[in-house]
């Protein structure tokens, strides 16, 4: 049973969450910012919301249990057009429903190998290393290849850029060298690794799947890598 501490914490996130959300919502309807903003400002408002877990949450069924409930508003919002900050975009796209699923994933990951380390401190970057680079990297890619839309592919039936995958490949490369443990040289290859498979999943992914894909190939990476 989760202690009265940590289900407080729990609340203390969903509001934070809500807050983002009505945030969005307010930028959306009375500032008339344009939606594909205001989802990539909750894209990453919610992953840096998600970075306090390992700090705040020790027990993986709330992490599970704010992303269901997440999913679910969501889902709601969908079926009924409401959360339009986050929904009313032109391409189709699953990836508000799968953002939470991501973050959950990350989670357990980091949780089922703490053991392995002296410290549960020590194991934090299994989880913010694939959650950074899905926060961060993604919308990076998304606003370059936007701003600056060279060297145009097709992707399923979406279009990307080679510039915005260079840029999504950089700055996941620059956050894994932050987040990895020091191994020497071999920190530069790991990072390199890592930066690659997760760049690919962002190239090949479509219609939202690389909420998924991204954090899911870092992590491949890593259980590979034994780190």
């Amino acid at each position: 049973m989760p202690s009265a501490t940590q289900l407080i914490y729990t609340l203390f996130l969903a509001l934070s969450y809500l807050a983002l959300f009505g945030l969005a919502e307010f930028l959306y309807h009375i500032l008339k910012v344009r939606a594909e903003i205001t989802r990539k400002l909750v894209h990453v408002g919610s992953g840096l919301i998600s970075m306090s877990f390992p700090i705040l949450l020790d027990n993986h069924w709330l992490v599970l249990l704010l992303g269901a409930s997440f999913t679910l508003i969501i889902a709601v919002s969908l079926k009924f057009e409401l959360l339009k900050s986050i929904n009313k975009v032109k391409r189709v796209t699953h990836g508000s429903i799968l953002y939470p699923l991501s973050i959950y994933l990350c989670y357990l990951f980091f949780d089922g190998y703490a053991s392995h380390f002296s410290l549960r401190t020590e194991a934090y970057f299994l989880y913010y290393l694939p959650l950074g680079i899905l926060a961060i990297s993604d919308p990076i890619a998304a606003l370059a290849g936007k701003t600056f839309p060279f060297g145009k592919y097709k992707s399923g039936i979406e279009y990307k850029t080679f510039f915005g995958s260079g840029m999504f490949f950089l700055s996941a490369f620059l956050i894994s060298i932050v987040l990895l443990p020091s191994f020497g040289s071999n920190q530069m290859l790991h990072a390199l690794l890592i930066a690659l498979a997760a760049a690919c999943a962002e190239a090949f992914s479509k219609k939202g799947w690389d909420n998924i894909f991204i954090p899911l190939s870092a992590i491949i990476v890593l259980y590979s890598l034994q780190l």
